[in-house]
């Protein structure tokens, strides 16, 4: 039968065990961002890797109806797409950022039984900053929520596959390099699904400045950028991102900081980009190493089957991109 879990447990995080995966709370998830289909869900909260080291992440835990198979349910990963930077845009809090797109999808793996459990990304719904497009931060945050729900829910089986979209397609695809790495052997990873990936986005981002032509890129790419400088910014203090940034962009970027999409999408829906800027971002040392370190696509060393799919009309991440990832893979 499916773990019944009437209240809260959560022990005293000051003498918790810190180790990647390790249950911090257990808690019912909201009934209206359930998974249509779902038996039963729930909100967790655990310990990841963090750029810093420990740090606490969270997530969403939905359970298919029926007894779970012999070795138990295989579970599905899902990496979800930009939502925002505050905690009360959290999946596990708001729920998805399209959920007349995701939950039917999300359904459908329900439907064929797999578990879902849905990473915050470390950040998200928990202390200290979410750090945008962070790859190896999201992959950490991924693979651990998959750790601790197989261990707070003994029906989950270890075999696993990460599925994700547009910001959770990079993270999938950086998932699926370090998966096995950061699992061990105590998870089964099996391969991934990334579709809508941003491949190659430290390349349109690095040359950003004040020399730009006075024009917007439009609501969804802009609050893009401005989530990526608040992921720079948290991520690499030492880099003085502000010291490059006019205080009408430092202030967007603190809106960024505990914004939701559609929150900070609003505001900077007609903001000239190089209107944020005082120096150019190449005016810092080395940055487009640190961009590619902190956002771009692994191109080798994957050990198990992916999948990469691209809607050619996507206006956020363009095809061409996900084309040249392709060509290099």
């Amino acid at each position: 039968m499916l773990l019944a879990i009437a209240a809260v447990w959560s022990p005293a995080v000051a003498h918790a065990d810190t180790s990647p995966g390790a249950v911090v709370s257990v808690e019912p998830l909201r009934r209206e961002i359930w998974v249509p289909g779902t038996a039963d869900a729930y909100r967790i909260t655990h310990w990841t890797q963090g750029p810093d080291g420990a740090t606490l992440s969270s997530g969403a835990v939905y359970l298919p109806p029926g007894e779970p198979p012999v070795g138990g349910w295989p579970v599905v990963a899902w990496a979800h797409g930009t939502i925002g930077l505050g905690d009360h845009c959290a999946y596990s809090v708001r729920g998805p950022g399209l959920p007349e797109r995701d939950f039917p999808y999300l359904a459908a793996w329900l439907a064929q039984g797999y578990a879902i459990v849905a990473s915050d990304y470390a950040g998200l719904g928990t202390p200290g900053p979410a750090r945008y497009l962070n790859g190896i931060d999201e992959a950490h945050s991924v693979v651990d929520m998959v750790r601790a729900s197989t261990q707070a829910f003994p029906e989950l089986a270890s075999k696993w596959v990460v599925v994700g979209q547009s910001q959770g397609g990079g993270a999938a695809m950086t998932v699926a390099r370090y998966a096995t790495q950061f699992g061990g052997p105590a998870l089964d990873y099996r391969g991934a699904v990334a579709t809508g990936v941003p491949a190659y986005i430290e390349n349109l981002v690095a040359p950003l400045g004040p020399g730009l032509p006075p024009v917007s890129l439009g609501e969804n790419l802009n609050a893009y950028l401005v989530f990526i400088l608040s992921g720079l910014r948290a991520t690499y203090p030492e880099l003085g991102i502000d010291g490059i940034l006019t205080d009408a962009g430092k202030a967007l970027v603190d809106v960024a900081d505990s914004a939701c999409y559609d929150e900070l999408a609003t505001r900077v829906a007609d903001v000239p980009i190089g209107s944020l800027f005082v120096k150019p971002l190449r005016w810092i040392p080395d940055i487009d190493r640190i961009l590619q370190g902190y956002m771009g696509i692994p191109e080798s060393d994957y050990d198990r089957p992916f999948f990469v799919g691209q809607g050619l009309t996507d206006t956020d991440v363009p095809s061409p991109t996900t084309i040249a990832l392709a060509a290099r893979l």
